[in-house]
């Protein structure tokens, strides 16, 4: 039985994808990431000389400003912020640049569900437009278990208001077919798309439901790397055009 959604998607469907890079030109990279009527900004800065108080000089250290739409920033942005930094540190070879720091700074465009994943998606590929050293692309998905106990993939909004009862923020490894080279496909000798980078649980879920958006997750994230190595490539053929 089918879950019926106002939308008309279903359970497992990602609403439309759109992502533009290079389109701020005084930072050093950017792009737009849209899922849905949800809209992200991302702007790369760096690296630049020095890291920040605390952090280990002898790595590049990544830092996150996260803008809301309107509004000063609370406890959930500061969350996010935290989040989008651990897993950014996690994809960036810190070793190739010690002793700098980049900046990402995140702007809320709209925000109509799943915000925190296409933010992670914006910041990846405005990382990627910059040139950072990274080990492989990332893509960010948001599962949730609805009250009614099924189980949804992106949610707008309204869903995560009225019909959500928890909810689960993964990020996955870019599957094997990426635009990345080969050799960025292992990390530590292990191969990187049978594993996962950020996992982030809000509300209360059983652990069957959690492994259950894990699968579904994993499934919808082969979709958004699919996505991206098409974004990329169109991309790089306009560029080339161009020059």
């Amino acid at each position: 039985m089918e879950v019926d959604r106002e939308d008309g998607r279903s359970q497992n469907q990602l609403r439309p994808l759109a992502c533009s890079r290079n389109i701020l030109h005084r930072a050093h990279g950017s792009a737009s990431w849209s899922q849905g009527d949800t809209k992200v900004l991302a702007a790369v800065y760096g690296p630049k000389a020095g890291t920040k108080k605390n952090e280990n000089p002898e790595k590049a250290c990544i830092e996150v400003i996260w803008k809301p739409k309107t509004g000063q920033i609370g406890k959930p942005e500061k969350e996010y912020e935290m989040i989008l930094k651990r897993t950014l540190e996690s994809v960036c070879i810190l070793t190739v640049n010690p002793n700098t720091t980049t900046s990402i700074i995140v702007q809320v465009v709209n925000d109509d569900g799943a915000l925190l994943p296409s933010a992670i998606n914006a910041a990846c590929m405005a990382l990627v437009d910059a040139g950072i050293p990274m080990k492989h692309l990332a893509v960010a998905v948001c599962c949730c278990v609805a009250k009614s106990g099924y189980v949804i993939l992106d949610p707008t909004k309204l869903e995560e208001q009225q019909k959500m009862k928890a909810f689960a923020y993964l990020v996955f490894p870019n599957s094997v077919h990426s635009v990345l080279p080969e050799g960025s496909l292992r990390v530590e000798g292990e191969p990187i798309e049978n594993g996962i980078i950020t996992s982030v649980t809000h509300g209360i879920m059983s652990v069957d439901d959690y492994f259950y958006c894990l699968e579904r997750g994993r499934a919808a994230s082969v979709k958004l790397s699919d996505f991206l190595r098409r974004n990329l490539q169109q991309q790089s053929t306009d560029s080339s055009k161009a020059g």
